[in-house]
């Protein structure tokens, strides 16, 4: 049990960016991460450090206005900013390098969207050039670019950023999860072991927040997963950072790896638990690869997940309109190498300075109409899971092959079964313990994931990703434990 003056709930890029600045003010900070720092979506990102998140200038200038679109853009660059500056100050060596960045498309569809978008971030203060060619081998139809954009490796820049932490009153504690914050006169965040760590602020940065306050933030965001795959290629890849304006998105981008580089191919979105074979998506991105260049060797596969907001802009500022004490930082839309920067600045400003010039347009209560359309249909989703996972007649067979995994029913209970390649099968119950959504079978990554919020499993039950705060129970066991921290 300690005290601290400021502590940050999550060890990814918001939390060690902001306890790095928060400790360069003089505040001792504590940063408490369920598992390792750096191991979640911020260690599995694309690291691009970019202002240009797709098409989003227009539609955020007729969304919320000139003047916070205007916000959004100066707060990415001043990212770029401070993370160039960082690693010129310490002397990082984490392959950062100056890039330009592409929005393409290849369909005469998205020829004005871009048009339009260039017209757009011209007015905001960011150069855009309009194109009708770019460096990668094959004709477009037009393309956006931006110059002085950048990419970099994320976790051996904070891993340097982490470094600097711990001492004089600050620490990082590692496997560590809360499980609770209690608001009640002194701020307290409580963890699993029982121990609990008092602050005279709190900040939630562990991804989707485990803990909603009445933020109602459950029924705000969603978890939207994507697909990376790591080649070889024999052609020297054309410099820069690339992404279509169409679905399906394909990002692309090289690596500095060995004695060469390593070309990382992204995309294949869908909503955590929706997804099909999974094993699909990743062939989808090598063929792509394949068609688009002489690939040599595949040699990396992975996974990652970010939160979505209802209007496409994270939540950055006060847990609630009630909450002095309490902030969080959630929702970057797979753009949160900047927009975590952002969000470490912008919470530093207002614990020190208690305001931001960007706190408008990032206020986790900015609700606007135009957003209420996504509101209705992410909640009608949430809603149609949940009540189909209930009503869904799983086999009665307990039949499953080597590297299968199913849905079965024992004693009238929804189980779910894996067999593994030694021929041992594995049983949990299937009831999410964050809301009690009925979990989805992921064949790819071998896991149980929730269709409604995203929170991910594995064959035997223990967390992957939150915002669970409970393991599933094996089958024999009593039923799961459901608790959300909502009201409370």
């Amino acid at each position: 049990d300690i005290e601290v003056e400021v502590a940050i709930i999550g060890g990814g890029i918001v939390g060690i960016t902001c306890a790095y600045l928060l400790k360069n003010e003089g505040v001792k900070v504590a940063v408490i991460e369920a598992d390792r720092i750096l191991q979640g979506t911020t260690g599995h990102s694309t690291a691009k450090i970019t202002s240009q998140h797709g098409l989003i200038y227009a539609r955020l200038k007729n969304q919320v206005g000139e003047e916070l679109a205007r916000q959004y853009a100066q707060a990415n660059e001043q990212a770029i900013r401070l993370v160039a500056d960082t690693v010129d100050e310490l002397k990082i060596d984490c392959d950062f390098g100056w890039r330009s960045a592409y929005v393409y498309t290849r369909s005469e569809k998205y020829l004005q969207d871009i048009e339009d978008e260039v017209e757009v971030v011209s007015s905001l203060g960011i150069k855009a050039t309009y194109l009708d060619e770019i460096p990668l081998p094959f004709d477009v139809k037009a393309a956006e670019r931006f110059d002085n954009q950048a990419q970099f490796h994320p976790v051996k820049y904070l891993q340097v950023l982490a470094a600097k932490i711990p001492g004089d009153g600050s620490h990082i504690f590692e496997q560590t999860r809360a499980v609770n914050v209690d608001d009640n006169g002194s701020p307290m965040v409580v963890t699993s072991q029982g121990t609990t760590v008092k602050a005279e602020k709190i900040i939630i940065a562990s991804h989707y927040p485990f803990f909603d306050g009445g933020g109602l933030y459950f029924s705000r965001i969603y978890q939207d997963k994507s697909y990376i795959v790591g080649v070889k290629i024999k052609e020297k890849f054309p410099e820069g950072m690339y992404i279509t304006a169409e679905d399906p998105a394909r990002s692309l981008r090289s690596q500095k790896y060995e004695d060469g580089e390593l070309v990382l191919l992204a995309g294949e979105h869908h909503k955590t638990g929706y997804g099909n074979d999974t094993n699909v998506h990743y062939q989808n991105l090598i063929d792509f690869g394949r068609n688009t260049f002489e690939v040599q060797d595949i040699l990396y596969r992975w996974s990652t997940q970010d939160c979505m907001t209802v209007d496409g802009i994270p939540y950055i500022g006060n847990l609630t309109p009630r909450s002095p004490n309490l902030y969080l930082a959630t929702g970057f839309g797979k753009w949160g190498m900047s927009n975590g920067t952002v969000a470490g600045m912008l919470l530093r400003d207002l614990i020190v300075k208690g305001d931001s010039p960007w706190a408008a347009v990032y206020n986790p209560f900015r609700f606007k109409l135009s957003s209420l359309k996504t509101f209705v249909w992410q909640n009608l989703d949430v809603a149609k899971s949940f009540v189909a996972g209930k009503l869904e007649r799983p086999p009665e067979d307990i039949k499953i092959d080597k590297g299968q995994g199913k849905i079965l029913k024992i004693e009238g209970e929804r189980i779910g079964a894996y067999r593994d390649e030694q021929g041992a099968l594995h049983m949990v119950d299937t009831t999410c313990t964050h809301l009690g959504c009925e979990l989805q079978w992921n064949d790819g990554e071998t896991s149980w994931d929730c269709p409604c919020h995203g929170s991910r499993f594995s064959y035997e039950g223990d967390i992957i990703e939150g915002p669970a705060i409970y393991r599933l129970n094996h089958w024999y066991e009593k039923d799961n434990t459901v608790e959300a921290r909502i009201f409370k």
